[in-house]
């Protein structure tokens, strides 16, 4: 991949492995055993991109990369030439990466459109990893991707790799070990620092423009502890449930809407300059 980090912050040989181990490990009709073993025996490189990740994202990480990012002061720029940016991170080195980003973006935005959803969530499909940009500014792979999850309160068994959160420092300050830890009970998930990554990048990105539903889509689709495992219920509020069906419903699509067909661009180009701007100013802050 090519990024400007240090290649021991980047064990995956591209972000696509890491989509590969999510659709296997969440699968439908998996029991727990079997994800424990696809995690240990198929995927080292996965394992070592999680033991980095849980090292170390830590509250102090996500709560300065916050501030890094969520002012979104890196220039504007349209969902096309975010998309053409994007475009830019490719890994040289694979001989079976033949679909670009955009063409990635496409696929997901399609199948939800095809099925009759509503056109934000078409949009919304098109634009959700769109935050993966991070690397092209210089963040490690641990540091964009991997399932998402609270900081700054006891982490759940249901966070894969748990075990590696033995050595992530905020393991040693007793108030984030305990259930709620800086938090207050059913505070709702808005106002919970997750680990720092794209989804809640470019929520922040959607956050004057689209609805709530689509927010929780851009910023809760990795929270698989949550939307797949029901943990975290503590924190949630009656908002928090009342989105839960729609994270869960573009999930679907997050995990199972790739393919080697290309989409022709060309053709579908119009449709979207439309979608844009009905929801979109031409400019976006980033």
């Amino acid at each position: 991949m090519n990024t400007i980090v240090g290649k021991s912050a980047n064990p995956l040989p591209n972000l696509d492995q890491w989509e590969d181990f999510l659709e296997g490990r969440y699968k439908q009709g998996k029991s727990e055993s079997e994800f424990r073993q696809y995690d240990a025996q198929a995927n080292p490189g996965v394992a070592e991109f999680y033991r980095i990740n849980h090292e170390r994202q830590t509250l102090n990480y996500v709560l300065a990369k916050e501030q890094q990012y969520f002012g979104l002061a890196r220039g504007k720029k349209s969902v096309w030439e975010a998309a053409e940016y994007l475009n830019t991170l490719v890994d040289d080195s694979d001989p079976d990466m033949d679909l670009t980003q955009i063409e990635h973006l496409l696929q997901t935005s399609e199948a939800i459109r095809k099925d009759g959803h509503p056109r934000w969530m078409v949009l919304v499909g098109f634009i959700h990893d769109l935050g993966k940009c991070l690397c092209l500014y210089g963040e490690p792979q641990w540091g964009v991707v991997g399932d998402t999850f609270p900081v700054g309160c006891a982490w759940s068994d249901q966070i894969v790799f748990p075990e590696y959160f033995a050595r992530n420092p905020d393991a040693k300050v007793p108030e984030y070990q305990t259930k709620y830890g800086i938090y207050e009970p059913h505070c709702g998930l808005e106002n919970v620092h997750m680990s720092f990554g794209h989804d809640g990048y470019i929520a922040e990105v959607m956050k004057p423009y689209l609805s709530d539903e689509a927010l929780y889509m851009l910023r809760f689709h990795s929270f698989y502890a949550w939307h797949r495992h029901g943990a975290y219920q503590h924190l949630e509020n009656e908002k928090d449930k009342a989105m839960l069906e729609w994270v869960k419903k573009f999930n679907a699509y997050d995990l199972y809407s790739k393919g080697h067909i290309k989409p022709d661009l060309k053709q579908l180009k119009p449709y979207y300059d439309d979608l844009f701007a009905e929801f979109l100013p031409q400019k976006l802050a980033w």
